[in-house]
């Protein structure tokens, strides 16, 4: 890394704004895919949903994930949630490392973690339906 020439993909730079709840995003927005004509599908899944958002008592938010409709690459991740700011970190290394909707998925999460959302919000766009919604 010294002296090397850096590496930044500007599309993986997650972005967060500190409120309650916070909002992270990484990649592209749905907006932005449809402007470049990207062929793209979307899962969510709320909050509400989430085991240890309710156990906090803290269901505000929801995670949206953006992938590429024949590859399932991701192209954008959303996060409104008070623990968005943690959240957006595994998205950010899982769109560096180019992932699938499929790759989160299939990845063991802790349970029960609000980190769970975001392979549930993965499964919908995998799968087209979350497991626990």
């Amino acid at each position: 890394m010294v002296g090397g020439v850096p590496h930044i993909n500007y599309d993986c730079v997650p972005s967060v704004i500190y409120t309650h709840p916070e909002v992270a995003w990484v990649g592209k927005s749905e907006e932005q895919v449809k402007e470049a004509g990207i062929p793209y599908k979307v899962g969510t899944f709320p909050m509400a949903a989430n085991s240890r958002s309710k156990t906090n008592q803290d269901t505000d938010g929801l995670v949206k994930v953006i992938a590429h409709k024949e590859t399932d690459r991701l192209l954008g991740i959303h996060i409104v949630s008070s623990v968005a700011g943690e959240l957006i970190n595994e998205a950010a290394l899982a769109m560096e490392y180019g992932a699938s909707a499929e790759d989160i998925a299939r990845v063991c999460h802790a349970h029960p973690t609000v980190s769970e959302a975001l392979k549930e919000a993965c499964v919908a766009a995998y799968a087209g339906k979350a497991i626990n919604f």
